[in-house]
């Protein structure tokens, strides 16, 4: 049985006070289409090209049977063993009138051409300001003969799990397809990097969607789409959204510097566990413990000492350890910054000067730590996310992902293993490794159900190996 929205609505509105709505909240409109009407010229399709190289010798042909020219001129007119060109298709939306657009990363990636077509068909050449593999987003601009129509971004922190929002792209290249939704969900981390702070969406967000936007129903963006989760390859109702937050901020960026800017702390931290706040005497699992600090770093210079756990970083309150590198991020570079530490058992108060983060990786500052937050300590060995100063220091394999192995203790069991410092790790018990949180997962899980070890695959300067470490 199928039942309307409005039907819905009126149906659940007979039902007891306790369900009333929201004071702030607001029902699904009648109709989407003023909205849709409204919106549809801002958002465009994003075409790219590339040239790639086929790679590998020319296939052997049959020689000196009925279907030899057959299969020669087959693999002429395919492009034999030479360059061939690609494309593909994308979304994005207009932020400015004089030819701003957004998109994601991923779907300009490597183009040589980029071609940015308005919602009349009317295609433009774009050119590529700036782009952020870290979050996924893209900045692009357009010469247009007339002002362009743009939209706004709106205060994604405004938006609540159950808000209806509307999201318009390009799937499987059918422009201006508009899907309706609500938010799932807020602050989702599916492992795509350190600054993850996803809005989940049950709208329909399919191949091609991605770098469109995800409106309100004021019309403004409050999230930018970038990913799905699919068995399948299509939607089954989990799609997720960049936050305008973090997106306007990284676009700002772009268009200003051509890059990002971000602010660096240089410490290494890890989750504070019930256990490690009782450890501490804290009244409540919260903040992120740092687990060491870089001596070439702010944190080093305001004071911040290991073993001390950040309650507060400019006047924000810490929840969880992976607030601290996305606040951290977004506060300005040379900001004099208040820091709120637990240490010995009562709040203390420092001031850092934020440093930047790409000029940390640029100088070698980074060389103790890979990434901040990366770092965490298991099995007796350090591990840290792979990024560009990771695989210049440990001279890794390209295109190499997973956790490199930072720092071994000579008396663990990795070491008993014989791990060593540079390995990769790529799979545990033959799932993919991303992140720490991955890896102590898995370790977990082996330990609930009585393993005695877990079989790790790992690179060793280019070689895979398997190794057996102990986790009891």
């Amino acid at each position: 049985m199928i039942f309307s929205a409005r039907a819905l609505a009126a149906a659940f509105a007979v039902g007891t006070a306790a369900f009333a709505p929201h004071a702030g909240a607001r029902g699904a409109p009648d109709s989407f289409a003023d909205l849709a009407d409204r919106l549809l010229p801002t958002v465009v399709n994003i075409s790219t090209a590339q040239t790639q190289d086929r790679g590998g010798a020319r296939p052997d042909l049959p020689e000196g049977g009925p279907f030899e020219e057959y299969f020669r001129e087959f693999f002429n007119r395919e492009g034999g063993d030479g360059p061939r060109r690609v494309s593909s298709l994308g979304s994005g939306f207009i932020i400015d009138a004089d030819g701003l657009v957004v998109t994601n990363a991923h779907v300009i990636a490597d183009a040589d051409e980029v071609t940015v077509i308005l919602a009349d068909d009317t295609e433009l050449p774009a050119e590529i300001v700036g782009q952020d593999e870290k979050t996924d987003l893209a900045l692009l601009r357009v010469d247009s003969p007339t002002p362009l129509p743009a939209t706004r971004w709106g205060d994604s922190d405004k938006t609540r799990v159950g808000d209806w929002i509307l999201a318009i792209g390009n799937p499987f290249g059918l422009g201006g397809s508009v899907t309706a939704g609500i938010v799932s969900a807020r602050a989702r981390d599916i492992n795509q990097g350190p600054y993850d702070d996803y809005l989940q969406t049950d709208a329909s967000i399919n191949r091609g969607n991605s770098g469109g936007p995800m409106f309100n129903l004021d019309g403004d963006v409050i999230g930018v789409n970038t990913a799905i989760f699919s068995p399948t390859g299509g939607s089954v109702g989990i799609g997720f959204a960049v936050p305008a937050r973090l997106a306007a901020s990284v676009v700002d960026q772009l268009r200003r510097f051509g890059r990002t800017k971000r602010g660096w702390l240089g410490v290494r931290i890890q989750e504070v566990t019930p256990d490690i706040a009782t450890a501490f005497d804290l009244d409540a699992p919260r903040g992120a413990l740092v687990a060491a600090v870089n001596d070439a770093g702010p944190a080093a210079d305001g004071g911040v000492q290991a073993e001390d756990i950040i309650l507060r970083f400019d006047d924000r309150p810490i929840d969880s350890m992976r607030a601290l590198p996305r606040i951290v991020a977004e506060t300005p570079i040379g900001a004099r910054t208040p820091v709120e530490v637990w240490r010995d058992g009562r709040i203390q108060q420092l001031t850092v000067v934020v440093g930047e983060l790409e000029e940390a990786e640029a100088t070698g500052r980074l060389a103790a730590f890979v990434a901040d937050g990366a770092g965490v300590d298991l099995l007796g060995m350090t591990l840290s996310q792979v990024d560009g100063a990771a695989r210049d220091r440990y001279d890794l394999t390209d295109g190499v992902e997973g956790l490199v192995i930072t720092d071994v203790d000579g008396d663990g069991v990795a070491a008993d293993a014989d791990l060593k410092v540079g390995d990769v790790v790529l799979k545990v018990s033959q799932t993919d490794i991303r992140t720490a949180e991955d890896l102590e997962r898995i370790i977990e899980d082996a330990r609930s159900d009585n393993r005695s070890s877990i079989l790790l695959l790992i690179d060793r300067g280019g070689e895979l190996r398997y190794q057996a470490v102990p986790v009891g």
